[in-house]
């Protein structure tokens, strides 16, 4: 069931966290939604709750070891638990080696390895102390397939599907962890990137076979709404079109 959980979600002010938010609510979740941009933050917050669901928002950076913790503070002080983190916030500024882009490398690490880091710090203790909780992870299907320009993007991905696997191992029984390896999805990942004919492509690809960021919001509450006592360890989504 959704209706009632109480769900903590990091980037959601557009693409994935947007549409996830938007459908969660619809199903009767009671949302905590962070995200860097406040202003569009509280756009979706207001929507959300103009159109009858329960969300309040929180301007936070899931790169810094307070970020995640502040959302999972204030689901307690809000109502009283937490029952989903959703990892979600990332980015995917892609480029060559060679370009020797070192501050993007840094922010995917910050944002993709350790904000879920920072994530299951925060949260893990208390779930354990509610003794329920569910994590879930935004990864990435370039974690399961490299391609050239992605390689640190690629890297990050596959590090978070390793640590969500270890985690899932150490809590099982108790709790739940899921990781969505989602393909290309119609976001704003392209602006992301500084190369204007890398970018150029990757809008090209992204109008070929991009799917909805609604088919992601859709497996993450798939994996939301499973019974007690069943965890969905890992999903794999991409359009049809996707080769």
């Amino acid at each position: 069931m959704i209706a009632g959980k109480v769900v903590a979600l990091t980037g959601a002010s557009s693409g994935i966290g947007e549409a996830t938010s938007k459908y969660l609510a619809r199903r009767g979740a009671r949302l905590i939604l962070g995200a860097r941009g406040a202003e569009k933050l509280e756009d979706v917050c207001r929507r959300i709750v103009d159109a009858g669901g329960e969300a309040e928002c929180v301007a936070m950076d899931v790169a810094r070891p307070e970020g995640v913790a502040i959302l999972v503070a204030r689901s307690g002080e809000r109502f009283g638990r937490l029952d989903v983190l959703i990892n979600n916030a990332g980015v995917m500024p892609i480029g060559k080696l060679d370009d020797l882009a070192v501050d993007d490398w840094e922010r995917m690490i910050d944002v993709n390895v350790k904000g879920v880091r920072w994530g299951i710090a925060a949260a893990l203790p208390v779930f354990r102390a509610q003794k329920s909780g569910h994590f879930i992870t935004i990864a990435s299907t370039a974690a399961k397939r490299t391609v050239q320009t992605m390689a640190v993007y690629s890297g990050t991905k596959a590090a978070v599907a390793a640590i969500m696997d270890g985690l899932r191992q150490e809590i099982a029984g108790e709790l739940r962890a899921t990781t969505i390896f989602s393909g290309y999805t119609a976001t704003n990942f392209a602006n992301h990137v500084r190369d204007e004919g890398l970018r150029a492509q990757l809008e090209k690809s992204g109008e070929a076979f991009a799917m909805p960021p609604e088919a992601v919001a859709a497996a993450i509450a798939h994996a939301i709404d499973q019974p007690d006592g069943v965890n969905i360890g890992e999903i794999v989504l991409r359009s049809t079109a996707q080769p």
